[in-house]
């Protein structure tokens, strides 16, 4: 968290901020002390130089998917620098084609995926990642069913699958739930306003938002959302410009975006955006760099990253951004450690936690 802006600041807040330990020992020439404001040791500095200071750093990570064989990679960026991923570690099995990932500030969860090479009890596998520090993933639970769904959203303390395979890969409405910071087995949270599969989730710090789809073979333009707080049914709240399936969102505290997809049978760049606080129809906010599906997208408060996906029969590396307070087109980010689709993705700072 970031310090106080204005007012009071003490020696011991500075300190803690920089990762020190309340009450012990500190400096304003410690290295990590001169690091929060860029300073080199002996620089000149002010005491409100500090102001609104932080160590906090956006990390996103992108993990699984497929590209003719399915991987184990995770990786990851630091969402403000452009740049090209680093290899974060490794899945407990090879290969999470279609899953999904949650995350709170500090730990996320992927789940689910098809059954590419994989045993039956790994279907329903959750496994976590502590995001500030690389390494690979540890079991969490198990989904209650099998699930590939990627429609995924998180508050700070809640995760959330927005829509299901079922155990017979047709699609159900039921939508899971766990909390973040307590190993175990999802949970039911209710059911969707229709059956979807190959939809996308955003939500700010309370409410989640489920968009898009396919039902059967025809593509879905409907938007549901839920209170994440509160477990119960999908309420109705718009649509988006077109139906279309395996898109990816991601959101600031205000704003989501749901990004490429198919809309069957072509492949698009469409990126829409929705008010998350105000139920409606989605707006035009600009267009991905190529046509693009199958992707995976996650967000700090003010930057979404799209990583991976098939433009449109071929996997890609691409990573693309985008300032979400801002519509237009999507610009250059880097390239993921190997090109992949179908590839969860998550954050320590997304709008469910802004």
């Amino acid at each position: 968290m970031a310090l106080t802006s204005s007012g009071a600041l003490s020696l011991n807040e500075i300190h803690v901020e920089a990762g020190g330990d309340t009450g012990t020992t500190a400096g304003l020439n410690d290295t990590d002390i001169r690091d929060l404001i860029s300073k080199g040791s002996g620089a000149t500095m002010a005491f409100n130089e500090w102001y609104g200071a932080t160590a906090f750093t956006a990390r996103a990570l992108f993990v699984g998917g497929d590209a003719n064989q399915t991987r184990n990679v995770i990786d990851y960026v630091e969402i403000a620098t452009t740049g090209n991923a680093t290899d974060f570690g490794d899945l407990l099995y090879s290969g999470s084609q279609g899953g999904g990932s949650v995350s709170s500030s500090t730990r996320a969860v992927h789940g689910g995926g098809n059954n590419v090479g994989r045993d039956a009890d790994q279907l329903t596998l959750l496994q976590y990642s502590t995001i500030a520090t690389t390494g690979n993933a540890t079991d969490f639970g198990d989904f209650y069913e099998n699930n590939m769904s990627q429609a995924t959203f998180s508050s700070a303390t809640r995760g959330i699958w927005g829509d299901d395979t079922g155990d017979l890969g047709a699609g159900v409405e039921v939508i899971h739930y766990i909390t973040i910071a307590s190993l175990g087995n999802s949970l039911d949270f209710g059911d969707r306003t229709i059956v979807t599969l190959s939809s996308a989730g955003a939500s700010s710090t309370t409410r989640g938002l489920v968009a898009g789809g396919r039902t059967g073979g025809t593509d879905k333009n409907v938007i549901d959302y839920v209170t994440i707080a509160s477990v119960g049914n999908a309420t109705d709240f718009g649509d988006l410009t077109s139906g279309r399936r395996t898109l990816s969102g991601c959101s600031s505290n205000t704003r989501a975006c749901f990004m490429g997809g198919v809309a069957w049978p072509n492949t698009v760049n469409i990126i829409d955006y929705v008010t998350i606080a105000s139920t409606g129809n989605a707006t035009d906010f600009g267009d991905l760099s190529a046509v693009n599906s199958n992707g995976s997208a996650t967000s700090s408060s003010t930057r979404g990253v799209y990583a991976g996906g098939q433009q449109p029969q071929a996997a890609t590396g691409d990573m693309v951004y985008i300032t979400i307070a801002s519509t237009g087109n999507t610009s250059a980010f880097g390239a993921l450690s190997a090109t992949r689709h179908s590839l969860g993705a998550s954050s320590n700072a997304h709008g469910g936690l802004a």
